[in-house]
């Protein structure tokens, strides 16, 4: 069974063409493109012509991809900007158009769910039972709670984003202190009613926040979602990594090893997220992941 998944986030689409082998999922082929689809869409509501032009030429690019590698099963779902925004109903025409599917507009509880069955795939658990993953986008981040062959006990979508979180928030760069300030205080105060660690293992980070700032810190280049997926960062290093880049300008941050240079406007403030949630959860490292919704879609798509 070859499956392909699309993941229409508010910063990047991403593709995953995968086939079941020995009953693991193994991917075939992985794409990520920076479209900015949910560019302005915190302050106007609504997907702009010229975000909603680059997703689209990016799903005809996939569209070509897939039929390629003789698919059997496609699955299409959007995330934070096409759940908050008006002219979501363009790109879903145009996956119509350009799949022969319909696209599914993900709720953001299962968005949750789907981050933590794909943040887990393939990632050695050496007997954990209970585990938390997140999820930093670009309009939203998820946080979910639980046990890998259970219900979630807590599973919840949050209104902050990089993208979201610098266009409301950062008119500078290098970061002034109060912005800094800014987004920390506002990603505490959402993150408050988050329960509690489960126990001592590290939560998983996954998403181009997190592995963005994995591959800085390993200064990857080209970057490698091999060494990526399960890799360790303390706190510490975490957080002198977002230090390093929020005293950057934008140009000096593209430069950076392993920085990923379309992410780079927004980079800092989805680090400033995670490391508000890791300091709530007093954690005192997280361990990355390089998969995500796609691979949660993918594993539904081609059965246990």
């Amino acid at each position: 069974m070859r499956v392909a998944t699309i993941d229409i986030g508010t910063n990047s689409v991403l593709l995953l063409v995968a086939e079941r082998a020995g009953g693991a999922l193994h991917a075939v082929t992985e794409r990520a493109t920076i479209t900015r689809l949910g560019e302005g869409v915190d302050r106007t509501k609504q997907l702009s012509a010229a975000a909603i032009a680059r997703t689209c030429a990016c799903i005809d690019d996939y569209a070509k991809i897939i039929r390629d590698e003789r698919v059997e099963r496609i699955a299409v779902v959007g995330t934070s900007a096409m759940r908050d925004a008006g002219g979501g109903e363009e790109v879903r025409r145009h996956v119509q158009q350009a799949l022969g599917i319909e696209a599914r507009v993900l709720s953001g509880a299962d968005e949750a769910r789907l981050t933590f069955r794909g943040a887990l795939s393939g990632m050695e658990l050496n007997g954990e039972r209970d585990l938390a993953v997140f999820d930093i986008g670009g309009g939203s981040t998820e946080v979910v709670i639980g046990r890998p062959d259970a219900a979630p006990a807590f599973a919840e979508s949050f209104d902050v984003g990089s993208v979201r979180l610098t266009e409301r928030l950062v008119r500078h760069a290098p970061l002034l202190p109060e912005e800094r300030a800014a987004i920390t205080r506002t990603a505490r105060d959402v993150f408050s009613n988050v329960p509690p660690l489960p126990n001592s293992q590290p939560p998983v980070g996954i998403a181009g926040t997190m592995t963005t700032l994995a591959a800085v810190s390993l200064a990857l280049v080209p970057y490698d979602g091999a060494r990526v997926h399960g890799h360790v960062m303390t706190r510490d290093e975490l957080a002198s990594v977002v230090d390093r880049l929020a005293s950057l300008d934008v140009t000096a941050r593209r430069e950076v090893a392993g920085m990923e240079p379309k992410r780079a406007d927004v980079i800092v403030a989805g680090g400033l997220v995670a490391v508000a949630l890791l300091d709530h959860w007093k954690a005192t490292a997280a361990r990355v992941s390089d998969r995500g919704v796609r691979w949660g879609v993918a594993e539904e798509l081609a059965g246990d």
